[in-house]
């Protein structure tokens, strides 16, 4: 068999479970760690709850992931998970998810594994979404999320160091409701309102375009240039505020390709 003839035959296989995210579709990637309770509290011990070398480590992996080649309009981070909005009008790849899933878990693992200097893997999923109000109501999802895990996780460890047993410590929180985890963190000299908002909502990333002052040597003279950088934002707003965030920066992205 030639080998024209039988490179068509192979690629059958390869190509036919293929998807390609339809247009006017919003994409959202989700790029979680993988066993990262394991990596964090075994192989490296980062501290607990909330670490700021760990979380670095995520920021710098996300803003990797919003400029190795996709068209991302914003990035959020908390704990060890990173989601990304594209651009409406992205389409690298033809929209194909197994693209997607395959490039951005990559990229994700690699860049986190440098700057641990150890292994660490992600993997990734793609949701598709129809409308604006999804894509809004995604976000929410994510930031109230981190509020309710970074509680729970601030809870936990609470009582751990209390020498509570990881069953003890997990039996209790789950019996307590919102109102009654606060006040057990309060009675340990914890105000959770208080905390660093980064713990309590997570931390986006996104572009925005600043002036620069520059200089032409071919007049002598300083000059003012624009730009787009990436904007690490650690005080998250919440709520219908955060909303309004979300819906901002799709339109602010809307309107500059139009």
């Amino acid at each position: 068999m030639k080998f024209d003839d039988l490179d068509l035959k192979m690629r059958v296989y390869e190509t036919a479970q293929d998807r390609y995210v339809l247009p006017e579709m919003y994409m959202v990637a989700r790029i979680d760690g993988r066993n990262f309770t394991k990596l964090t509290k075994e192989g490296h011990k980062f501290k607990a709850p909330f670490d700021e070398v760990f979380r670095d480590y995520m920021v710098e992996t996300l803003k990797h992931l919003m400029t190795c080649g996709f068209n991302v309009i914003y990035g959020f981070t908390e704990s060890d998970e990173i989601s990304l909005l594209f651009h409406l009008n992205e389409a690298a790849f033809s929209r194909k998810t197994r693209k997607y899933n395959s490039i951005l878990a990559g990229e994700a693992s690699a860049k986190f594994s440098v700057l641990l200097g150890a292994i660490g893997a992600f993997d990734c999923r793609i949701s598709e979404l129809p409308n604006k109000n999804l894509v809004v109501d995604y976000f929410r999802w994510r930031n109230e999320d981190a509020h309710r895990n970074a509680l729970n996780a601030h809870c936990y460890w609470r009582l751990r160091q209390d020498n509570f047993s990881k069953r003890e410590a997990t039996a209790k929180i789950e019996k307590l409701s919102i109102a009654e985890k606060n006040e057990l963190l309060f009675q340990y000299g914890i105000n959770f309102n208080h905390l660093p908002n980064w713990q309590k909502r997570g931390i986006g990333v996104y572009w925005k375009e600043v002036e620069r002052e520059g200089f032409n040597p071919k007049t002598n003279q300083k000059l003012l240039t624009r730009r787009r950088e990436l904007v690490v934002d650690f005080e998250l707003p919440m709520r219908d505020n955060y909303n309004q965030f979300i819906i901002d920066l799709i339109d602010t992205h809307s309107n500059a390709i139009n």
